[in-house]
């Protein structure tokens, strides 16, 4: 074969050696490049599960203070161990925070209605805590319209099913107890100004709860009783100080209380529901727990666990070390 001949092919080969060279550099890139990703996937999922043992952690934490709590005292109050905020905990690779909360210091809105039929003391509560937030009083009527088991709207502002089928998408009242205080934003009257309002003085427990009075915000003391304010129930916060209301006749004796009536069945000085919320940050993972515990005379039952969550009076902010 003559020189000539030989040179193309010399040619073709040198283009062909640089095509697997481009393709094993293009495979080898791609190849490191998922790699990472897999590497990345990994740790972000082992940082999620470790953050969430962490929160599960958390709430293993909040069932031992309470049953600590319930053996050392017969009320419950803001002065002791489980209401205290415990300082941000570093650990391997992250941190963890997290705050107990009474639910039994919010008024419970699944009160308004008692044994099917409306209860008139909770009622009358509900609507002054509603003035005292500047919102109409009228929209007490549907949301016992939404919890009451019965089809008739109260008259003249109540909602049933005629209401919320009108609306796009359509719904039915719930006619049932709230599950929870989100469920608000389905009620009618109920917008987004309403519900942010509410939100930091309200909860919705399965069960009729009365108000712990020990760690009710002034905003809450100051309707229990018709034509108080704002500063007579900010005296009533003063004075529970350190040394909290032993029972209801204890705090019946306030003197923001003289010669008020107050509905002794709607306040109390001890409490069974609580929340604990939690968040751990480990890497790459975040793990966020709102957890509803229920603590009874024997025992402390977690009732629900919520994965995200937001809360307008404790935010739990997340803090690296």
């Amino acid at each position: 074969m003559s020189v000539a001949a030989r040179r193309p092919q010399r040619g073709v080969a040198l283009v062909t050696a640089l095509l697997v060279v481009a393709i094993a550099t293009v495979a080898a890139v791609s190849m490191a490049n998922r790699q990472q990703l897999d590497i990345r996937r990994t740790a972000s999922l082992l940082h999620g599960e470790q953050a969430w043992a962490y929160v599960l952690g958390a709430e293993n934490w909040a069932k031992v203070v309470l049953r600590r709590d319930a053996r050392e005292s017969q009320i419950d109050s803001l002065a002791e161990d489980w209401s205290t905020q415990p300082p941000v905990s570093f650990v391997e690779g992250g941190s963890i925070v997290g705050r107990l909360i009474d639910l039994q210091g919010r008024f419970n809105v699944n009160n308004l209605v008692r044994g099917g039929s409306v209860d008139a003391d909770s009622l009358e509560f509900y609507k002054r805590l509603l003035q005292r937030l500047d919102i109409d009083e009228r929209l007490a009527d549907p949301l016992v319209d939404w919890i009451d088991a019965d089809i008739n709207a109260r008259f003249p502002d109540g909602a049933e099913d005629d209401a919320y089928l009108l609306l796009d998408p359509p719904y039915r009242a719930a006619n049932r107890p709230l599950a929870d205080t989100s469920e608000l934003r389905l009620v009618k009257g109920y917008d987004a100004e309403v519900v942010a309002k509410l939100l930091p003085h309200v909860s919705a427990l399965p069960e009729r709860t009365a108000l712990n009075v020990n760690t009710a915000d002034a905003t809450l003391l100051s309707v229990v009783a018709p034509g108080m304010t704002v500063a007579e129930g900010e005296s009533l916060v003063e004075a529970r100080g350190e040394e909290p209301f032993e029972s209801v006749a204890k705090f019946m004796q306030a003197p923001a209380l003289a010669g008020r009536t107050v509905a002794t069945g709607t306040i109390g000085v001890t409490s069974n529901w609580f929340l604990m919320l939690s968040e751990a940050n480990i890497g790459q993972g975040r793990a966020r727990l709102a957890s509803t515990i229920q603590r009874s005379r024997n025992d402390l039952l977690v009732v629900r666990r919520q994965r995200e969550f937001f809360d307008p009076v404790v935010p739990v902010v997340p803090v690296s070390p």
